[in-house]
């Protein structure tokens, strides 16, 4: 398709990578070389600089003590606040997601300050959301109906300068009564779905390379993904 190079940076997979939330990386990959796009994938340890360079920045789930080290080094860090200045991607699932928010509920559920980058706030709920989740996605976004899996005792509030990612059709999503799943402001995303969600959701991943090669990109086919999505649907649907 193009020479375009993707940098992809995995933040913190020593902290953030519980549930195999690392799978979105690798379909990022495969995506783009697929469309003869290039990447480069920095796989970032906790004790390193964060880079302000990256395109995609991709952060997953992880627990308590983990989550809360994970913001301070990023807030003492300033590298992906810098990215997300200079119009960087950011997908972040669960913890990840939480994290990228004003603040979250650290282990006895006091508030934990967090990045940020994303106008959400949350706490801790009194009951935990385990199992299937399914969503229709914002139209804007163009991406197919979304099919996960989430396991989180969140509760996430959306602020006026966020936008719910989808409408929850089965599972929990944020919890805050709006039946609302995951938030997103311009190229920034989060969302409570594991499964990996990019690997469950390759729509969603082609929103992703598209807000980082700042174009339309050609279609793959997807008639496998597609019945096994399909599959997962019906499933949890009927």
């Amino acid at each position: 398709m193009s020479s375009d190079r993707i940098k992809i940076v995995w933040i913190y997979p020593d902290l953030l990578s519980t549930y195999g939330d690392q799978g979105n990386t690798i379909v990022l990959e495969r995506r783009a070389a697929l469309r003869g796009i290039p990447t480069e994938t920095v796989s970032l340890r906790s004790d390193e600089h964060v880079p302000a360079d990256g395109d995609i920045y991709l952060l997953g789930g992880g627990e308590d003590r983990p989550q809360i080290l994970a913001a301070q080094r990023l807030r003492g860090d300033g590298g992906l606040a810098r990215a997300v200045q200079s119009g960087a991607v950011v997908f972040a699932v669960c913890a990840g997601y939480q994290l990228l928010g004003h603040e979250f509920g650290g282990e006895e559920g006091q508030p934990v300050p967090g990045l940020g980058l994303l106008d959400i706030r949350s706490g801790r709920g009194e009951q935990r959301a385990v199992g299937e989740i399914v969503g229709d996605v914002a139209g804007e976004l163009n991406v197919p109906r979304i099919t996960g899996f989430e396991n989180h005792q969140g509760v996430t509030q959306i602020g006026p300068n966020a936008r719910p990612f989808a409408k929850v059709l089965h599972g929990v999503g944020n919890g805050d009564g709006n039946g609302f799943e995951g938030a997103y402001s311009g190229r920034v995303l989060g969302t409570y779905m594991h499964g990996p969600a990019l690997v469950r959701n390759p729509g969603l991943a082609d929103l992703l390379l598209r807000w980082a090669v700042g174009r339309d990109i050609p279609p793959l086919d997807d008639s496998w993904a597609g019945r096994l999505r399909e599959e997962r649907l019906q499933a949890v649907m009927s």
